[in-house]
This record gives C-alpha cells, structure tokens and sequence, in this order.
C-alpha cells in the first residue's frame, strides 16, 4: 500500500490520445481515450502499465449524455497505443453485448433481486432453457417473452414439446 506522501498532489496528466466518432442506431457517439503511466507505481497493481479514462458522449435524439469511466491494463504503451487501447475497449463491449444483451435487455435478468442461495444459478438456467428454446422462433424475443408471461399455460406446453 502507497504512503500518504506517494499520493499524488492532484489528477494524473491524462493528455487527450485517440478518438472515434460513430454515427448508427439514431445517435451520434464520440469516444475520447486518454492515457497516463504517472499512477502507475501509486495503484500497487502487479503488472499494470497504464490508466485509461474513456469519455463518452452520445446524441440521441437531440439529447446529450456524457459518461466517463477508468481502466487499468497490463498492456505497455508499446505494446498497445492509444488507437489500440480505444478499438480494444470498443471491442470488450461488442463480446459483452453480443453475450448478455438477450439476458440483460430483454429478459431483464441484471434487475432481478435475487441474490442468495441456488437461486440465481437456477433462473440463470431457466433463462438459458428459454433462450435455447427460443432461438429459431419466427418474431422478436422480447414479443415471444411477454406472450408467454401473459400465458405460463402456453410457455409450459411449448416447452413440452420443443416446438413455438
């Protein structure tokens, strides 16, 4: 752990390195990546090389929003550049959304309040049950969702026999 006088006096110097502009989906979104090794040694993270702070601004709709997060990668500027470290950001999320979209958007399962026990591992395999089940149906998933939730009856034989 640092000693209170390796503390840094204010913010690392994080210069401006790399930025993309995407436009799809209705909204222009503007991504900034800066990059500092100063808090490197202070963070006492084995292997980590560099801070990343990544600003989002997103237009939708005439609508502003800005969004700023922080990473640590053992990655050395060598190894990525800023370019680098923003395509390899963009790409995390691209996976995670492709994995968890279908889970946490339409079937709402980062809401859920059930937390302790085998429960969340068993509506997890329920959800995963469904998915399967409905991965050739004709029509959106979120439709097919809330068709069965009006009628468990309906979910109940479709899942029987294998067929929607």
């Amino acid at each position: 752990m640092p000693k209170s006088a390796d503390v840094p006096k204010s913010a690392p110097d994080m210069t401006f390195s790399a930025s993309v502009v995407e436009k799809g989906h209705g909204r222009i979104e503007t991504r900034r990546l800066s990059v500092s090794r100063e808090c490197v040694a202070y963070l006492g993270w084995p292997g980590a090389a560099q801070i990343c702070r990544i600003e989002r601004i997103r237009e939708t709709k005439g609508r502003i929003s800005r969004e700023i997060a922080y990473a640590v990668t053992s990655l050395t500027p060598e190894q990525a550049d800023p370019d680098a470290l923003l395509a390899l950001w963009r790409d995390h999320w691209l996976i995670k959304n492709r994995l968890h979209w279908r889970r946490d958007v339409i079937l709402r399962e980062d809401d859920s309040r059930i937390r302790t026990g085998a429960s969340p591992q068993a509506l997890a395999a329920m959800r995963n049950a469904m998915l399967h089940l409905v991965k050739d149906a004709p029509g959106p998933l979120r439709a097919i969702r809330e068709a069965f939730a009006e009628n468990r009856l309906r979910a109940i034989k479709a899942a029987q026999s294998g067929l929607l």
